[in-house]
């Protein structure tokens, strides 16, 4: 990390668990442990948790995000959630292109972009997702594959919206696989993703992005990973649903 010029945050990204009442529970237990935070601390939850996590997280350095957004302000989108909804719910991130939307849902670099817009002209915070499969990264493509996934996402987003992007390489075979990249390769990973954005808007500019890793860190790989010059914090899954194990990844971000 280089805290100098870019934040470090640390995003639990919860997927599908976790009921309201759960919510408030677990954001009871984490409040305590990460309040000395000197990161930023977010927690990505289903739709129907964000009240709970929002009314749970006040007062706390806890910021909420949702997992998904819709491109469209309002229409016949059956179970879509547009980002004025969120907005208006008091959600401040959002994350999109996840590789499961991508792998399940059919979300495409296009789509992925259009969410991505769609958020930063609503004023949320976007944590947009690249990451190669397996298959890409053994024929070599990996660095291609960043880059273009990168460039597609933030296709007319703005020098000034892109203070509000963070960047997430979860490299697809490493999520929920419980592989890991080796910290070497996220860095190398992340740093494909800076020099994609230094293209596009300058090496300044890309200095100035965050980028997490979004591929099974946790509470005993956090420290090696987040020590990696490329590596600005993590995008959580699993250890995200533990008090204790998320904590420890915060303060591993927080040195």
């Amino acid at each position: 990390m280089n805290k100098a010029v870019r934040k470090a945050v640390i995003a639990g990204n919860w997927k599908m668990n976790k009921t309201p009442s759960e919510t408030t529970a677990l954001i009871g237990e984490m409040k305590p442990l990460v309040k000395d935070a000197d990161c930023d601390v977010v927690l990505c939850v289903p739709f129907i948790d964000i009240p709970a996590a929002i009314e749970a997280a006040k007062g706390s350095n806890i910021k909420i995000g949702a997992e998904n957004v819709h491109f469209k302000a309002s229409g016949a989108y059956t179970g879509e959630v547009s980002a004025d909804m969120l907005k208006e719910a008091g959600v401040e991130y959002v994350v999109i292109g996840h590789s499961e939307r991508r792998t399940y849902f059919g979300e495409t670099d296009q789509t992925v972009n259009l969410r991505s817009l769609a958020a930063l002209n609503a004023g949320l915070k976007a944590i947009i997702c690249v990451g190669e499969t397996l298959e890409q990264r053994e024929l070599g493509y990996t660095e291609t594959i960043l880059k273009f996934q990168t460039k597609m996402a933030l296709t007319n987003v703005t020098k000034e919206q892109l203070k509000n992007v963070i960047i997430a390489y979860e490299p697809v075979w490493a999520i929920g696989t419980g592989v890991t990249a080796t910290a070497d390769q996220a860095d190398e990973g992340n740093g494909f993703v800076r020099a994609a954005i230094a293209e596009a808007y300058g090496a300044d500019v890309a200095e100035t992005v965050t980028i997490q890793y979004g591929g099974s860190m946790n509470a005993g790989n956090a420290d090696e990973l987040v020590s990696k010059v490329n590596v600005d914090g993590g995008l959580i899954g699993g250890a995200s649903l533990k008090a204790v194990d998320f904590s420890k990844i915060v303060a591993a971000a927080s040195k």
